[in-house]
């Protein structure tokens, strides 16, 4: 049986409450959103933007990280495309990116 979803993301052995449907802890989540391979990271990074709640996503995420790959992350992001790209073009309409 797997360990209960959890919210406390400083806690590497909890399961991410965001990613339900897979056995994975925030230690190993945090390893994926490391890997060398930008595609891999890319998509992983989607699943955060997708899936996480919004005060949850900048405390796995470094914005530095994922504009890079925007690109490869954007086309991952479903339903919740819009959201995202409306606040990074807002960003750089404003001046702060």
């Amino acid at each position: 049986m797997r360990p209960p979803l959890s919210t406390d993301l400083d806690d590497p052995n909890a399961r991410p409450y965001f990613l339900w449907d897979l056995d994975l802890t925030y230690g190993q989540l945090r390893k994926k959103l490391a890997i060398p391979d930008p595609d891999e990271r890319a998509l992983w990074m989607a699943r955060v933007l997708r899936e996480a709640r919004y005060q949850d996503v900048w405390k796995l995420l470094k914005l530095r990280d994922v504009l890079p790959l925007w690109p490869k992350v954007d086309r991952h992001l479903g339903r919740s495309r819009p959201f995202w790209n409306w606040l990074i073009e807002g960003w750089r309409a404003d001046g702060i990116l």
